[in-house]
């Protein structure tokens, strides 16, 4: 697909990835959308992109997808592409952690089921327009697991097995499904401890509309695609190597 005269919501847009994004895309198309969590973080991403448009919500929270639904039915409703790239993390001890059933819970409901439900919710508008597409951020973790993370590894893998059935199944509907697998990327995500072989977001954003536009549906940028080799070839030893970094 050409990523031009589109109208894009993004999730998470406000910052990292997500902003990055934004201000990439808002350049050739007629609108970038975006919501997020946190106003402050929204006002400044409209501050740095004057263009945009947004809305306050929390996408682990069912109602809160509605509302950004309707929202978009309501005010922007040539919508024809959902960037589901949102995600939350925790770096915690499993067994050490009183609340780390909470934050299992917060992590499957942001990063698992958040993009299933609006991958249900926006089929329907993005269908009315041309060139609809739903594009689905996931991980090279996806693959492997960094053992820091005791649940986003698995949200993402289950995203990207979601993502591969939603495929199949939708050979008879005119949305694309596009899935992009990220390496570490220099994000505040990291909250300012990325690792040495994290690249800028701006390589990886350029690299993924690169390889969209080249209509490559499973997109694996920079070294995801070493990974999956060598976790195919070597499992163990790609194990210890990712988790040693």
């Amino acid at each position: 697909m050409v990523l031009q005269n589109n109208t894009v919501l993004i999730t998470g847009g406000s910052s990292g990835i997500g902003l990055e994004l934004a201000q990439r895309l808002i350049e050739r198309n007629n609108e970038v959308l975006i919501c997020g969590r946190t106003p402050e973080k929204l006002q400044r991403a409209r501050q740095k992109l004057p263009e945009i448009k947004y809305l306050q919500c929390d996408i682990s929270k069912p109602a809160d997808c509605e509302r950004l639904r309707n929202w978009v039915l309501e005010e922007h409703p040539d919508c024809n592409v959902l960037i589901n790239n949102a995600a939350i993390v925790h770096v915690e001890n499993f067994f050490q952690d009183d609340d780390i059933l909470d934050k299992a819970d917060a992590e499957i409901q942001t990063n698992l089921l958040a993009p299933i439900r609006l991958s249900k919710l926006f089929a329907p508008i993005l269908s009315n327009n041309k060139n609809p597409a739903i594009i689905t951020i996931t991980t090279g973790l996806v693959y492997v697991p960094r053992t820091i993370y005791p649940f986003y590894n698995a949200t993402k893998s289950a995203l990207h097995s979601f993502v591969q059935v939603l495929r199949s199944q939708s050979s008879d509907s005119p949305i694309d499904i596009i899935e992009v697998q990220f390496p570490a990327v220099d994000t505040p995500w990291h909250q300012g401890n990325p690792p040495d072989i994290a690249i800028s977001a701006k390589e990886a954003v350029g690299n993924m509309i690169q390889e969209v536009e080249k209509g490559n549906k499973e997109v694996q940028v920079g070294k995801v695609k070493l990974l999956y080799l060598l976790s195919r070839i070597a499992p163990k030893l790609a194990f210890r190597k990712l988790n040693s970094l």
